[in-house]
């Protein structure tokens, strides 16, 4: 038998590398000053839009019980969530791969006794089992809004209204909100007697926007389905197209309510861009209602995406979870603080009202021969000189 002093020296024998102090599990990054200084800058100009139009803010724990956290709508995300059992109760916990959830739970149990409609923001980091919006991303942030107690075109419209503004205080140029209505197309699947295996390849057809598999597949429904996928694009045609069609009433309830809903948005945001897919069905698996997805020009990955969905205790609820990684890679690029260097032994008042007017001040530990120097090799471009600042040359 080795003692430990034996088996330390055996190990650093191997031929083994050591590990990179740097490597990082797939999906995970490490955020440096910049670019987390700037996502942290635009997070609190959302929440502050949030905020003036009566949105409390809230903040869930990352980790909850398992039976807690992926029940109700949460259970639509269950498979996308680590899970760990929890030392002290020996009960499985997860991490949350999705905030709205937890929203649901908060409104229905500590917030049940508040006055609706309830109005909660929130931004955090989430956890996901395998990639998000792009490929290799594991860890996201989100931050969002949820409208809780009313079902009407009118908190649909607020949702996205507020969404159209926060994005341009952040200056996100070209954003687009396309809408569907992921029920219609099963609804109006559901009018005729299709097996269920011609309906799955139906769904699968619509999923895929395969126009001639539709047409092969649909049988009498295929004018009104090809009709329906040739519609998509911007709001005002694919709704003239809804409107002209002969439907079910179910379905032209749902028709009615896609319409009701983007002259409600026109109406609070008459230049905002809005596009219409009617026969799009994905989506987070809760939603039940109007939903909508965030584009921006140039940009390949959605900036977010929400909808309408029940909450628990069956309450009607709508939201908007946009992606600060993708805003801020979508947005221009936001300027870093001026930072001042402080020589050794300058008045300690300069510095507090250098930091008010919104400098970064960096204040010399010791004294030092070339100030200059110094203050160029900290990142500073100005240098304080008796009770102003200069810039460095």
């Amino acid at each position: 038998m080795t003692n430990g002093r034996d088996g330390a020296i055996g190990a650093r024998m191997t031929d083994d590398p050591p590990p990179n102090p740097a490597l990082l599990p797939a999906g995970f990054v490490d955020l440096l000053p910049s670019d987390a200084e700037a996502e942290a800058a635009g997070m609190e100009d959302l929440m502050r839009v949030f905020a003036t139009h009566g949105y409390s803010r809230v903040k869930p724990p990352l980790l909850e019980f398992e039976d807690t956290l992926l029940s109700g709508s949460g259970a639509a995300v269950a498979d996308q969530a680590f899970r760990l059992m929890d030392p002290d109760t020996r009960r499985m916990m997860a991490l949350r791969p999705d905030i709205t959830p937890q929203i649901a739970r908060i409104a229905a149990t500590r917030l049940a006794d508040v006055p609706r409609p309830l109005r909660l923001s929130y931004t955090g980091l989430c956890v996901l089992a395998s990639g998000g919006a792009r490929e290799s991303d594991r860890q996201i942030s989100q931050a969002g809004i949820e409208l809780i107690g009313p079902d009407s075109p009118q908190a649909d419209a607020e949702i996205i209204a507020l969404g159209a503004e926060g994005l341009a205080v952040l200056g996100v140029p070209g954003v687009s909100f396309d809408l569907t209505m992921p029920s219609l197309a099963p609804a109006l699947i559901a009018e005729i007697d299709y097996t269920p295996a011609e309906r799955q390849a139906l769904m699968r057809a619509l999923d895929r926007k395969d126009a001639a598999a539709v047409a092969r597949l649909a049988g009498g429904l295929a004018p009104v389905l090809t009709e329906l996928l040739h519609a998509a694009g911007p709001a005002e045609r694919a709704l003239a197209v809804l409107g002209g069609l002969v439907l079910p009433e179910p379905v032209r309830a749902l028709s009615d309510r896609l319409a009701a809903t983007c002259a409600a948005i026109k109406a609070r945001v008459p230049d905002i861009r809005l596009t219409v897919d009617p026969v799009e069905f994905r989506g987070w698996r809760y939603h039940t209602g109007v939903c909508v997805t965030v584009y921006a020009r140039g940009q390949h990955e959605e900036l977010g995406r929400g909808g309408r969905y029940i909450s628990n205790n069956d309450e009607p609820a709508c939201g908007l979870t946009l992606r600060p990684e993708a805003l801020l890679r979508a947005a221009p690029t936001r300027p870093g603080r001026i930072r001042v260097f402080l020589p050794a032994g300058c008045d300690p008042a300069l510095g507090r009202r250098l930091r008010t007017e919104g400098y970064a001040t960096v204040d010399a530990l010791a004294p030092v021969a070339d100030q200059a120097a110094e203050a160029r090799r900290l990142g500073c471009t100005m240098i304080a000189a008796g009770d102003g600042i200069v810039a460095l040359d």
